[in-house]
C-alpha cells in the first residue's frame, strides 16, 4: 500500500506497531514483524522516488546480511553484491591491502543501501501490509495504556493508534523528538571536517575500498560497480558543495591517493555530489513508555567505519526479537531492557568509528605528536596479527 489517497481508508485507525521511517530499519523490522503475524504501519515523510534514490553507505556487515537472508530479503543482495575480504590502505607512498577473512572467516558486501531500500519496499508491498509515503508524521504521544501518531496526507489529518512506536526515521525525525530532551541523556562529538562525497562514472581506484591518509587530509574511494566508483574527500566543517569544481576534486582525490606502486586515479563524470559533516551521536534513552528508537533517531557514526547501517540492525534485531516475546509468550524483559542491550552494541560501533576517524583523518590542530601517532600506529597495524584480528572482527561485524 502506497500513499496514493484513495487507499487512505484501508489503513486502519490501530495497529499492533507503528513503525516511522521507510528506511532500512524500519522496512527490515514490518517485514521480520509480518513473518512473526505481528501487524505493523509504516509511514514515511517522503516519496517512494526520493527514498528509492538516496544515496547512503553501501557496506554491509556480514551479520547485517545473516539477517536479511534468514528473512527472505536478501536474494538480490546475494546476486548483485560484491564480497569483499578487507580494505586497502595507502600511505606513505605504497599500498597496503588488509585480509580480514583468515581472521573471521567472514566477508563484508558492497551493495547501495538505495538498492537494498529498493528491495525491502518490494518486499513490504508483496505482504499487503500498510506502506505510507508523502506522509509526515507530526506528533508522537507514547505515554498511557496505548500510543498513538498523529499524521497528514494529501486526504488529511489521522490518528493511528499502536501498541508501540518505532522510530525509525533519523536523527530530525519525529521518533526522537517526541522524547524529552532532558530524557534522552544525548552525548556527541563533533569533528572539525566533513566529507565530500562524489558518485562518478569511473573505474574504481582498488578491488576493494581504499582509506588513503594524507597530510591534506584524507581520501577514501570505493566502489558501486565496475564502470562506477564512490570517493569522499575530507574537506573543513563549514565546506559548501560549490566550494569544489569538477576539476579540483579530481584533482585533490588524485593527489591523495597517488602512490609510486600504483596507476594515476581515473576520472570521469560526476553524477552526484553529497557533503556529510563528521559527528558523533548517542541517545542514551533508545525506549520511553510504548516508542523504540532505532538506527539514526538513536545513534550516529561518522562514516569512516561505515557502521552506521549496521547499527540500526542489530538494533532491529534486539527489537524484532523483544517484540516477539511480547506478542507470543507474554515476555517484557526484552522491551525493559531494550536501551541497556542495543547500547552496548552501539558503543563498540562508537569506539570502532572513532579509532577508524582519528587514526586515518588530519585534524586542523593536529599536534606533531598526534601525527606521529597515526604514523606508529599504521606500522603497528601492519607489523600485527593481533591488531589485524581486532579490526578484522570489528569490519566485517561483532555478532548481534
Amino acid at each position: 500500500m502506497t500513499s496514493d489517497p484513495t487507499l487512505d481508508d484501508r489503513v486502519p485507525s490501530r495497529t499492533q506497531v507503528a513503525i516511522v521511517g521507510a528506511g532500512p530499519a524500519g522496512l527490515t523490522l514490518g517485514h521480520l514483524l509480518h513473518l512473526q503475524g505481528i501487524g505493523s504501519v509504516i509511514l514515511e515523510r517522503s516519496s517512494r522516488e526520493h527514498v528509492e534514490q538516496r544515496l547512503r553507505a553501501g557496506i554491509i556487515e556480514q551479520p547485517s546480511v545473516d539477517l536479511l537472508v534468514s528473512a527472505g530479503l536478501g536474494d538480490r543482495l546475494l546476486r548483485a553484491g560484491m564480497v569483499h575480504s578487507g580494505f586497502y590502505l595507502r600511505y606513505d607512498d605504497s599500498t597496503h591491502y588488509l585480509d580480514f577473512h583468515p581472521h573471521t572467516g567472514q566477508h563484508a558486501t558492497v551493495y547501495g543501501q538505495h538498492e537494498l531500500v529498493k528491495d525491502l519496499i518490494a518486499a513490504r508491498i508483496g505482504t499487503r501490509r500498510p506502506l505510507l509515503f508523502d506522509t509526515e508524521v507530526t506528533a508522537i504521544s507514547p505515554t498511557g495504556p496505548t500510543a498513538s501518531v498523529r499524521y497528514r496526507t494529501a486526504a488529511g489529518e489521522h490518528t493511528l493508534e499502536a501498541d508501540f512506536v518505532v522510530g525509525a526515521d533519523g536523527f530530525h525525525g519525529a521518533g526522537r523528538a517526541a522524547i524529552p530532551a532532558e530524557v534522552r541523556g544525548e552525548l556527541i562529538r563533533e569533528y572539525p571536517v566533513a566529507w565530500l562525497g562524489i558518485l562518478a562514472e569511473s573505474t574504481p581506484a582498488a578491488p576493494e575500498g581504499m582509506y588513503c591518509p594524507h597530510p591534506n587530509g584524507l581520501s577514501v574511494h570505493s566502489m558501486r560497480g565496475p564502470k562506477l566508483s564512490r570517493q569522499y574527500l575530507q574537506v573543513p566543517a563549514g565546506t559548501e558543495l560549490g566550494d569544489w569544481s569538477d576539476e579540483q576534486i579530481w584533482d585533490e582525490l588524485s593527489l591523495r591517493c597517488s602512490a609510486a606502486d600504483a596507476a594515476p586515479l581515473e576520472t570521469g563524470p560526476i553524477i552526484e555530489r553529497s557533503l556529510a559533516p563528521l559527528r558523533s551521536y548517542v541517545s542514551s534513552t533508545m525506549q520511553y513508555d510504548r516508542l523504540f528508537l532505532a538506527g539514526d533517531a538513536a545513534h550516529i557514526v561518522p562514516p569512516t567505519g561505515a557502521r552506521g547501517l549496521n547499527s540500526a540492525a542489530s538494533d532491529i534485531y534486539y527489537l524484532y526479537h523483544a517484540l516477539v516475546a511480547h506478542y507470543q509468550r507474554g515476555d517484557d524483559r526484552g522491551l525493559d531492557g531494550y536501551s541497556a542491550k542495543a547500547l552496548a552494541r552501539v558503543w563498540k560501533a562508537q569506539r570502532f568509528s572513532w579509532w577508524m576517524t582519528t587514526l586515518l583523518h588530519t585534524f586542523p590542530d593536529s599536534l606533531d605528536y598526534d601525527r606521529q601517532l597515526q604514523q606508529t600506529e599504521l606500522d603497528y597495524l601492519f607489523s600485527s596479527e593481533a591488531a589485524q584480528r581486532s579490526l578484522a572482527e570489528n569490519y566485517v561485524g561483532l555478532p548481534f
